[in-house]
């Protein structure tokens, strides 16, 4: 690791329980803060989630303002059990409609802004198990503690369950197969990221609306990129949220995840004059037992990008359903 990738690691990594919620209220001087859920199908876990943020950091201590659940289109009780506890419902496809709806987690992030009214945004995946609200608390910390942090990383052991064992750090495969290296090798500044791809991240709306989005499952590593590039190393903080309890994806599942990462970097690299440009979507072949052969699966995979929503010139243009 490079020293000034070394320094900024000592200096800019953190423990999420070092911070005190009591403090970090007292902290706030006016700002407004938003949690935003984005969901698909999360009905088994949203509804605890919201219930711990709300109860402890609105009702016990009133640390965050509005808490708001992108629905990306549910066909089970997500939206009605989020209501039930308290959160904003707002519906994907219902958010800057003139704008259309990609699929993915990237179009509910940039979505969001348009609706919530936080002058920083704590954005947290609507899958955890065994939700600790001290998550928010923790990536809420170098923000209302430091004015020059403007985007703030979590990180996490993460169990991988195998179906035969629970492996405590197994569940980071595309990361260390895909993300760490690429990173490494072309943003050697970012070689101090412990979980380039965690799904818990916060930032100020001032840089978070600079920003693109891009769609799927490359808006972690391509928000990382530009955030690099918008703010510098310094701007940037990491927070050790403890342990991440989520479903695990299939290696199916995470071959097309690890594709999408790929297309997000080559479209950086691009910008860069480092590739050459990004097609729209690209073909992955894979294989599956069928007996005594295999059976080739081909599914098309391919990456979006929403631009700045300061340049989209519309915002705010839809108001939440209140629950």
């Amino acid at each position: 690791m490079r020293a000034e990738v070394q320094a900024w690691y000592s200096a800019r990594s953190f423990r999420g329980r070092a911070f005190d919620r009591q403090d970090l209220g007292a902290r706030k001087q006016g700002q407004r803060i938003s949690v935003v859920l984005p969901a698909k199908n999360e009905a088994a876990t949203i509804g605890a989630i919201i219930t711990a943020l709300r109860t402890e950091l609105m009702e016990e201590l009133p640390l965050l303002d509005e808490i708001i659940v992108i629905d990306s289109n549910s066909t089970d009780d997500t939206s009605a059990l989020a209501a039930a506890a308290g959160a904003t419902i707002a519906h994907q496809d219902q958010i800057l409609p003139d704008t259309g709806c990609i699929p993915g987690k990237g179009e509910a992030l940039w979505k969001s802004l348009a609706i919530a009214s936080g002058d920083i945004v704590v954005f947290i995946d609507a899958d955890l198990q065994e939700f600790d609200a001290q998550f928010a608390v923790g990536l809420l910390g170098p923000l209302l503690t430091n004015p020059q942090v403007h985007f703030v990383k979590s990180y996490y052991d993460r169990p991988l369950n195998d179906g035969v064992r629970v492996m405590p750090c197994g569940g980071g495969r595309v990361t260390e197969l895909v993300a760490r290296p690429l990173l490494n090798l072309f943003w050697p500044e970012l070689a101090g990221v412990v979980q380039p791809l965690a799904g818990e991240y916060a930032g100020r709306r001032s840089l978070l609306e600079c920003i693109p989005f891009v769609s799927g499952y490359g808006v972690e590593i391509g928000m990382l990129i530009d955030v690099l590039e918008t703010v510098g190393l310094d701007g940037m903080a990491q927070v050790d949220l403890g342990k991440r309890r989520h479903r695990n994806s299939t290696d199916g599942e995470l071959a097309k995840m690890a594709m999408q990462i790929q297309l997000t970097v080559q479209s950086r690299l691009h910008r860069r004059g480092l590739a050459s440009a990004v097609p729209s979507t690209v073909e992955l072949t894979q294989f599956l037992r069928n007996g005594e052969s295999y059976i080739g699966e081909t599914a098309i995979v391919g990456v979006s990008e929403r631009p700045p929503m300061l340049d989209a010139g519309q915002h705010r243009s839809m108001t939440g359903e209140r629950a």
